[in-house]
């Protein structure tokens, strides 16, 4: 389980970054599976990484228009890029990402936001990804 847990957390940061820089999921992965195979220093980018980011790049405007709806009283440009980056990861990996049990998505999310957010960013995901469970089934029906 570790090596998953490894790869969700190097899939967050790529998202982070590419928040960050303002450029695309797919330039940073890119950046990152370079970096790996160049110097061994860096981590490398494992198969479950690459699928979670081209995953997420797959339904990017779908997830951020759900997070959009479905965050109360949270825009989703005003909302800290931490949390918009795990709970984006999170969304996509909980919706249509199949084999993963939708409690391990959730308490690995809320792992992440306790270990790079604010002491408010765990509920904060718990509850978001929580109504997305919730809604799953219909989610995916809205989009085949």
């Amino acid at each position: 389980m570790a090596a998953r847990n490894n790869a969700r957390k190097r899939a967050f940061q790529i998202l982070f970054e590419a928040d960050q820089r303002g450029t695309s999921v797919q330039n940073v992965l890119a950046d990152w599976v370079r970096h790996s195979r160049s110097d061994e220093r860096q981590p490398p980018v494992t198969e479950y990484t690459m699928e979670l980011v081209e995953g997420y790049a797959q339904y990017a405007a779908r997830i951020d228009e759900l997070i959009a709806t479905y965050a109360e009283g949270w825009d989703l440009d005003r909302m800290p890029v931490v949390d918009r980056n795990i709970v984006r990861l999170g969304t996509y990996e909980l919706v249509w990402v199949d084999g993963t049990p939708d409690a391990v998505v959730i308490d690995e999310a809320i792992r992440l936001a306790k270990e790079f957010s604010t002491d408010d960013s765990p509920s904060f995901v718990n509850g978001l990804l929580g109504r997305f469970k919730d809604l799953k089934p219909n989610l995916r029906r809205e989009d085949s």
